[in-house]
C-alpha cells in the first residue's frame, strides 16, 4: 500500500529563516544585480507596478516615491553633537547665573546621572547678539553665529532619558531602548532616495561612534535596505570599495556562475524581505564601486573651497569635520536624501564634560565651528539650502550648576538645538528655560516633536508614515509627536 501525505489546505511553505537562505544561497545576490545592471534599466522605471487592486507597488526599495503632500525639503543634514553641549554655554544665555556663581544652587535639584553636585557655575563664555534678529550667540561659535538669521533656535527641547545610550536611541528612533529604526531609516523608507548609485541614507562617522554603536543608525524592523550606511574618515571610507578581479569582464563573469548557482533557490523562496534587501544592497554596493571613489576624491574642489571648511586647518578635529561637511554638500548634490555626520575625536571625551568644561567645549566647538559655517555658506551658494534642511543637537543638555568644581552632569529636563534651511523661519527663538537654563518652562518640546517637525519638512505626516509590525502599525513618533510650527515659515 501506498503512503500518502496529507495536509491542511491553508497549508503554507514555511519562510526561510536568515541563516538558512545564507547556508543554501551562499553568494547569489550578486548575480541578480548583474542582471539588473545588464539590464541597465532606468531608476524611475524601477520604482512602482500595480497590484491586483490597484495599489502602488515599489519593486525597488529605494525608488523615489511620493510624499503625502509638497515638501518644503528634500534633504536632511544632521548635525550630530554627540555627548551633549551645554545650553547655557551656547544659545541661551542666563545673566543669573554669574550672578550666583560659586554659591549653592537655588533649585530643586532632580537626580542625575552621578550627583557628585557642586555649586551654581556661570558661563566661562560671553555672549553677544548677530544679525538683524540680534539672536545670542556664544563665542564659541563666531562662525555659526553669522546666520542666525537663517537659524531657529529651540530653547526648550527635553528628552526622556539622561544616561547617554538611552537618550541617544531616543533621539535617533523615538525609542529609548534598541531595535527600532533610525529616523533616516524612515526618511528612506517614505521617500525613497533621488540617486540610484548611493545609499538614501548616509551617516559620516567623524570617528566616533556614539553611546548605543551602530543600532542608533539601523533600520529596526524595517526592511534592511534603508538601515544607514557608515562612511569613515579618509579617502577610503567604505571597506571593498574597490573591486580585487583584474578586469570587469571577470567579475561579472563570477556574478553570472553565482545566478546560475542561485536561481533556483530564489524561485522557492518568494518575497522574504531577507532576501530581497539583500539583492537590492548587493546592486547598490556593486554600483557604488564605481561612485564612491569619485565622490570622496575632493581634488576637484578649489582650494578655497577646501580652505573655506577648514581642511587646511592646524587642528585635526577641524580637518576631520571640515572633510565631513563638504562631503555632506556632495552627498547632496548626488541626491542622498538623509545624512548624518557624527563627532570628530579631539584628544578627550565628545560634548560630555563632567570635568573640565572650558578646555573640553573649546575644542569641540573648534572642531565643529567653521565647517558648519562653511556648510552653511556652501549649500547657499550652490542653491541648496532651500532644499536642505540643516539640524544641529545632542541627545540633552548639561545641568547649570556644577560637578565637581569644573563640569557639568547630563540634564534632559531643558535643551538647546537649532535649525536651518528650507521651510524654516530663519531669526526664531522658540521655547524658554527658567532663570538658570535648568528646565523648559514655555513651549515645552520632545524628540517626537522634532521628529514630526522634521517628516512634515519632508513632506510627511507622522501620523500616516506607518508599518505594521507585531500586529500594530507603528511609526517614528509613535503615539506622540506635534509639529513646531514657530519654526515653520
Amino acid at each position: 500500500m501506498s503512503k500518502k501525505s496529507y495536509h491542511c489546505g491553508r497549508y503554507q511553505t514555511a519562510a526561510v529563516s536568515r541563516r538558512e537562505m545564507l547556508q543554501q544561497s551562499a553568494g547569489g545576490f550578486g548575480a541578480v544585480a548583474l542582471a539588473a545592471l545588464m539590464a541597465d534599466q532606468g531608476f524611475p522605471a524601477l520604482a512602482n507596478a500595480d497590484d491586483e487592486s490597484g495599489r502602488k507597488i515599489y519593486t525597488d526599495p529605494l525608488a523615489p516615491k511620493p510624499s503625502h503632500f509638497p515638501a518644503k525639503v528634500e534633504h536632511v543634514i544632521y548635525l550630530y553633537m554627540d555627548g551633549g553641549p551645554s545650553q547655557v554655554d551656547t544659545f541661551d544665555p542666563k545673566p543669573l547665573l554669574e550672578k550666583e556663581n560659586g554659591k549653592p544652587f537655588a533649585m530643586n535639584i532632580e537626580p542625575t546621572q552621578f550627583n557628585n553636585i557642586g555649586k551654581t557655575l556661570a558661563s566661562p563664555w560671553k555672549f553677544k547678539n548677530h544679525g538683524e534678529s540680534g539672536t545670542p550667540v556664544s563665542e564659541l561659535f563666531p562662525n555659526v553665529a553669522k546666520h542666525v538669521d537663517d537659524m531657529a533656535v529651540i530653547r526648550s527641547m527635553t528628552s526622556n532619558f539622561s544616561e547617554h545610550t538611552n537618550a541617544n536611541y531616543f533621539l535617533h528612533t523615538g525609542n529609548g531602548f534598541q531595535g527600532r529604526p533610525s529616523m533616516g531609516a524612515w526618511v528612506g523608507y517614505g521617500l525613497g532616495s533621488e540617486c540610484r548609485d548611493l545609499p538614501g541614507f548616509v551617516v559620516l562617522n567623524g570617528g566616533l561612534v556614539p553611546p548605543g554603536g551602530l543600532d542608533c543608525f539601523n533600520s529596526g524592523f524595517l526592511p534592511a535596505s534603508y538601515q544607514g550606511s557608515i562612511f569613515k574618515p579618509g579617502a577610503n571610507p567604505l571597506a571593498n570599495i574597490r573591486p580585487t578581479e583584474r578586469t570587469d569582464r571577470l567579475q561579472k563573469n563570477k556574478l553570472e556562475l553565482l545566478k546560475q548557482l542561485d536561481r533556483e533557490v530564489l524561485q522557492r523562496t518568494g518575497k522574504i524581505d531577507q532576501i530581497e534587501s539583500a539583492i537590492a544592497n548587493y546592486e547598490l554596493a556593486y554600483r557604488m564601486q564605481s561612485v564612491v571613489p569619485e565622490l570622496t576624491d575632493l581634488s576637484g574642489e578649489t582650494e578655497k573651497t577646501k580652505a573655506m571648511y577648514g581642511l587646511s586647518h592646524t587642528f585635526n578635529g577641524t580637518k576631520i569635520f571640515g572633510r565631513q561637511c563638504l562631503l555632506a554638500r556632495r552627498l547632496i548634490e548626488k541626491g542622498v536624501r538623509f545624512i548624518e555626520l557624527t563627532c570628530p575625536a579631539v584628544g578627550h571625551d565628545r560634548w560630555d564634560q563632567h570635568g573640565n568644561l572650558k578646555k573640553g567645549h573649546e575644542d569641540n566647538s573648534r572642531a565643529v565651528d567653521q565647517p558648519i559655517g562653511a556648510l552653511l555658506t556652501d549649500l547657499k551658494q550652490r542653491g541648496l539650502f532651500e532644499k536642505t534642511l540643516v539640524v544641529w543637537s545632542g541627545e540633552f543638555g548639561r545641568t547649570p550648576f556644577a560637578q565637581g568644581s569644573n563640569g557639568r552632569d547630563h540634564n534632559p529636563f531643558g535643551f538647546s538645538l537649532w535649525m536651518a534651511g528650507g521651510g524654516i523661519k530663519g531669526g526664531s527663538i522658540v521655547g524658554a528655560t527658567d532663570e538658570f537654563g535648568y528646565k523648559a518652562v514655555s513651549d515645552r518640546y520632545e524628540i517626537h516633536d522634532l521628529h514630526a517637525t522634521l517628516l512634515h519638512l519632508l513632506g510627511m505626516d507622522h501620523t500616516k508614515l506607518t508599518f505594521r509590525y507585531s500586529g500594530r502599525d507603528m511609526r517614528l513618533t509613535d503615539v506622540h509627536g506635534k509639529l513646531i510650527k514657530q519654526v515653520l515659515a
